[in-house]
């Protein structure tokens, strides 16, 4: 190999932020790190995204306790990856949820994903010695489900497949307030490296539907006030859009991977470049996008050897 993943390279610590996103409602964030939600409710708490290990969920833990005793009852899983799930035993919850089709997903290739993820990104991996093992949730559903905090509603719904096929969202109708998961990304590149980019876009407007007052994120700073969520959705949007397009045109003319890898630096560096993560996700979005235009619909499970061997065909 040329050289290693960009992600390899990147030790810095991030600062973590712990900011209110609406009544009793904060996200937990770190410089385009993985983010979490909080919900407070009457008698307990909800965690949106577990981080990647146990000593990483204990960062989140010492926030909420900075703001409430109550206990945390319920874990929100939003999609299967590693450095989302990973953490869930140091919770100690009864009810961990995903949608059904995340959970089929840990089952298919959660373990891939896992050395996959280690192997790229070592730094958010602090601890990873104290994972127990794959992460399954206790409950899990389709389309939607409801879970009463107290008097408090939360809505957990699919809107649509977008990071990956399991994508669920949390909703708080009190508040107005959604926890997007990795949906909805603020100056922080997505990762498509399981993505549906012909879905995407739809999904990003069903979010819109909703009209949320503030977004809790998957990466990136809190969403605070309409015309922030709106911008973030946007560029969102354009993020997912200016990947895809350039690698469907080399596609459409047969044109390698290596070309599509080209054609897209060419239309996203100027404006993503600055972005967290963004060379540690582009040559996964590139594969990823250059795959579905060739008509494969469910992203191929990435794996620590096939990492290497997409890696090594673009520094051709």
């Amino acid at each position: 190999m040329a050289k290693a993943f960009a992600s390899q390279g990147d030790m810095s610590e991030k600062k973590t932020s712990f900011t209110e996103v609406g009544d009793g409602l904060w996200a937990f964030t770190a410089e385009g790190d993985p983010n979490s939600g909080v919900i407070i409710g009457d008698d307990s708490v909800m965690v949106i995204e577990a981080q990647a290990t146990p000593r990483l969920a204990k960062k989140v833990i010492e926030e909420i306790r900075k703001v409430t005793d109550k206990p945390i009852s319920h874990l929100v899983l939003t999609h299967y990856h590693a450095v989302r799930v990973l953490g869930a035993s140091a919770y100690g919850v009864s009810q961990i949820i995903m949608s059904d089709v995340a959970r089929s997903m840990v089952v298919e290739r959660g373990q891939e994903d896992w050395d996959s993820e280690f192997q790229r990104f070592p730094r958010l991996f602090e601890g990873h010695e104290s994972i127990p093992g794959l992460t399954y949730p206790t409950t899990t559903f389709s389309d939607s489900m409801t879970v009463y905090l107290g008097n408090r509603r939360v809505d957990i719904m699919q809107l649509g497949r977008a990071h990956t096929a399991g994508d669920a969202v949390v909703w708080v109708p009190d508040a107005e307030v959604m926890f997007t998961g990795d949906i909805v990304e603020y100056h922080s590149a997505c990762y498509c490296g399981d993505g549906h980019f012909g879905d995407w876009g739809d999904t990003l407007d069903n979010i819109a539907f909703f009209d949320p007052s503030s977004i809790a994120p998957g990466r990136g700073d809190a969403l605070v006030g309409r015309e922030m969520v709106y911008a973030a959705i946007e560029s969102t949007r354009d993020f997912v859009e200016s990947t895809y397009r350039p690698a469907a045109r080399v596609a459409a003319k047969g044109g390698t991977l290596k070309e599509a890898w080209d054609a897209v630096r060419a239309e996203c560096d100027p404006k993503f470049a600055e972005y967290a993560i963004y060379e540690h996700c582009l040559p996964f979005n590139v594969a990823r996008a250059y795959d579905e235009a060739r008509g494969i619909d469910t992203p191929r499970i990435w794996t620590a050897q096939r990492d290497l061997e997409m890696w090594d065909a673009l520094q051709g």
